[in-house]
């Protein structure tokens, strides 16, 4: 069995096809998608059918991304704020037009039954963002941080490589888990276009959103996979900027 762990897609339905096909998915794999489906690209509702009907097929983890509680809020009749309008939210306010009521409450439920972080028989923890409380991602104050945090993700950036893991000042969030999948901070703001690993953690968001690839990587022998740059894929489209 592969735990194949999928970056942020951010409505690239057309890259996710892509990369799930190179990776070639067999019946005993366990997809596990770090979040935001949406905003970015066209296909929002196209995605988020696309992977509820991948996963009567195949074994998946869905979680929770902070654009995923967005457009949730809104699908839900919330006040839409302009951050989230601004940054990807009118392409799926767009793409949502296009559903019948029906449809609409069908995904409503996926974006329900999303998980917050997972931990698997490994000591591995994957979620889309991060968390800040050194006992791990079950005790955060405010349980929406784990997909919005960009903490972690600067703190294994910025860690000391000289640093052991024994010394009393080695970060303990990191000492929790035996590896962090995490997406939501794109790596090419550090100059990188593939997963990217620093202490335990691994980031899984190579800019799909952006002017980036979508990424998957397997969680055990850190094989990956890419899509083509997912904006050369919708040409007529700006993504986010």
């Amino acid at each position: 069995m592969r735990t194949l762990v999928v970056g942020d897609i951010h409505g690239g339905l057309k890259a996710l096809e892509q990369v799930i096909n190179s990776a070639e998915p067999k019946v005993q794999d366990l997809f596990i998608f770090l979040g935001d489906y949406v905003d970015g690209w066209s296909e929002n509702a196209e995605t988020i059918t696309f992977l509820m009907n991948f996963a009567e097929k195949h074994r998946c983890i869905f979680l929770r991304g902070n654009h995923d509680e967005l457009l949730y809020n809104y699908l839900k009749g919330k006040e839409s704020p302009a951050m989230w309008l601004n940054h990807g939210g009118i392409t799926s306010i767009t793409s949502y037009a296009k559903l019948s009521a029906e449809e609409k409450k069908q995904h409503i439920q996926f974006f329900e039954a999303l998980e917050n972080f997972h931990v698997d028989a490994q000591n591995r923890c994957f979620l889309h963002a991060g968390f800040t409380n050194i006992k791990g991602p079950q005790h955060e104050y405010f349980p929406n941080m784990v997909y919005w945090d960009r903490t972690l993700w600067e703190l294994a950036c910025s860690l000391d490589k000289t640093l052991s893991e024994d010394d009393d000042h080695y970060p303990k969030r990191l000492t929790l888990f035996k590896e962090i999948y995490i997406g939501h901070t794109p790596v090419f703001r550090i100059g990188k276009h593939e997963p990217t690993n620093f202490a335990n953690v691994w980031n899984v968001d190579t800019g799909a959103a952006f002017k980036g690839r979508l990424s998957i990587i397997d969680a055990d022998t850190k094989e990956i996979w890419q899509s083509d740059p997912v904006w050369e894929l919708y040409p007529d489209e700006m993504g986010r900027n």
